[in-house]
């Protein structure tokens, strides 16, 4: 007797894919679906698996070229809900309070323009509303190479009996390749969610509209343990983040800048096919967690590339510049803060370390956010400040062709001469180039060229 199950002669190769995916997600087959849920970095819990085989039925139904994003901000919505708690008016008005005080004091020590959106306060679940449009941007590149070669490699690695059937649902792989990735984009966004304590924390500028935001608890949780009054940690945490909106409000072109250095960088990384491929040729589909462990662990994404680390070195002097701006003139705004010192002790090795769900972005998208050279670009500012001031100091976000380099950072000195010669009125400091043409451009030089 002929087998029942086996797909007709003439049934259409994306059709049989279907089935046999089906036959997967409706536990017709041996694939175990909590293991397919750690495949998609989930809790292995039935609402975690629920929500998988939902999402992965959905894909099957054609979803489509491109992405789903809308995947990865459920995803991140669910995760960052859990634990959460709302905003009380009583903390509605200590943070009111707290960022009066910190515009007062930030206006006595920038010359940046003031903001004209309120700020916010969110919870966990609204930062993760606000920022994910920002975090596909910069996952998108990644997401869709990682989904294509997984899809191609799968083809060329399938048993001949098969390849048509896969060649023919291509793009019905690519839905669920990327399903599997906004996914996990989404529980490490959720997470992040629990680690952050404003909109400018990570150092870009998450949002488009230059708004400020705090995160009630985790404000409260960053001040556990400090031994520190919590409306100075409250103030202290408003400043800094004040700082950072009003800087990019003033400085137009910054945003623009900076995701499109990041966004330039995410599309020049490619994915190990090599990798992929010894993957695919010991793939065990009721054991995926290899697979899984690939794609969140960095180890498809191969080293660098020369222009890659020279446009990375660029990113990270810019988020240097920003991140080092801010310390300076949060301490400064914050000098009558009694605690000061600790809470930005803290702030520091914070930072350093990161949180585990930055680290996992990191690994996920290959870019790292946190600047290397954060020390540096702070003593250059301060240097700037104590040298020509606040104002002169503040002038230099005025326009890229102005902003401190990466060379500024390794010599402050130089700058701040370059600085201090222009605001006394003497003549620029010139390099050999420029000297040379100066020299040769001069009104008494016989060899200075002249119109004919």
């Amino acid at each position: 007797m002929a087998d029942d199950s086996r797909p007709d002669e003439g049934q259409n190769p994306e059709d049989e894919f279907r089935d046999m995916l089906r036959d997967i997600l409706s536990g017709k087959s041996s694939i175990d679906p909590g293991q397919l849920a750690g495949a998609a970095g989930l809790p292995n819990d039935p609402a975690s698996v629920a929500a998988l085989m939902s999402q992965l039925q959905g894909a099957l139904k054609g979803g489509g070229d491109g992405i789903n994003w809308g995947i990865a901000l459920q995803q991140g919505q669910e995760r960052a809900a859990t634990g959460q708690l709302s905003t009380t008016d009583a903390q509605r008005a200590e943070f009111e309070q707290a960022f009066h005080i910190a515009a007062l004091w930030l206006d006595d020590v920038i010359n940046v323009a003031e903001l004209t959106v309120v700020p916010r306060l969110m919870t966990r679940k609204e930062w993760v509303t606000a920022t994910m449009p920002l975090w596909s941007q910069l996952s998108e590149p990644v997401a869709t190479s990682i989904s294509d070669s997984l899809t191609n490699v799968l083809t060329e690695q399938a048993p001949e009996e098969l390849k048509g059937m896969l060649a023919g649902a291509s793009q019905m792989m690519r839905s669920l390749g990327g399903t599997l990735f906004a996914m996990q984009l989404g529980q490490v966004v959720g997470q992040l969610a629990s680690e952050v304590v404003s909109g400018g924390d990570i150092g870009i500028p998450l949002f488009s509209d230059q708004q400020a935001a705090l995160l009630p608890q985790n404000v409260a949780e960053f001040g556990e343990g400090l031994d520190v009054p919590i409306d100075q940690v409250q103030i202290y945490l408003a400043v800094r983040e004040l700082a950072h909106a009003r800087l990019f409000r003033h400085s137009r072109w910054l945003r623009l800048h900076m995701i499109s250095s990041i966004t330039d960088f995410a599309h020049g990384i490619s994915i190990d096919t090599e990798r992929l491929e010894s993957l695919a040729e010991g793939f065990d589909p009721s054991n995926p967690e290899e697979l899984r462990d690939a794609m969140v662990n960095g180890s498809l994404i191969p080293p660098k590339s020369d222009a890659q680390l020279a446009a990375l070195g660029r990113l990270e002097t810019m988020l240097a510049l920003v991140e080092g701006w801010v310390d300076v003139v949060t301490v400064e705004a914050t000098s009558r803060l009694p605690r000061a010192d600790a809470i930005n002790e803290t702030v520091k090795r914070r930072r350093a370390s990161g949180g585990p769900a930055e680290s996992a972005f990191a690994t996920l998208v290959g870019l790292e956010l946190r600047p290397r050279r954060l020390r540096e670009a702070a003593a250059m500012w301060q240097a700037v400040t104590d040298a020509v001031g606040n104002e002169a100091r503040d002038a230099l976000w005025a326009h890229p062709d102005i902003l401190p380099t990466s060379a500024d950072l390794d010599d402050p000195q130089a700058l701040v001469a370059r600085l201090t010669s222009t605001a006394k009125g003497e003549p620029p400091v010139l390099d050999d180039i420029d000297q040379a043409l100066a020299d040769l451009l001069r009104d008494d030089n016989p060899d200075r060229p002249h119109e004919a």
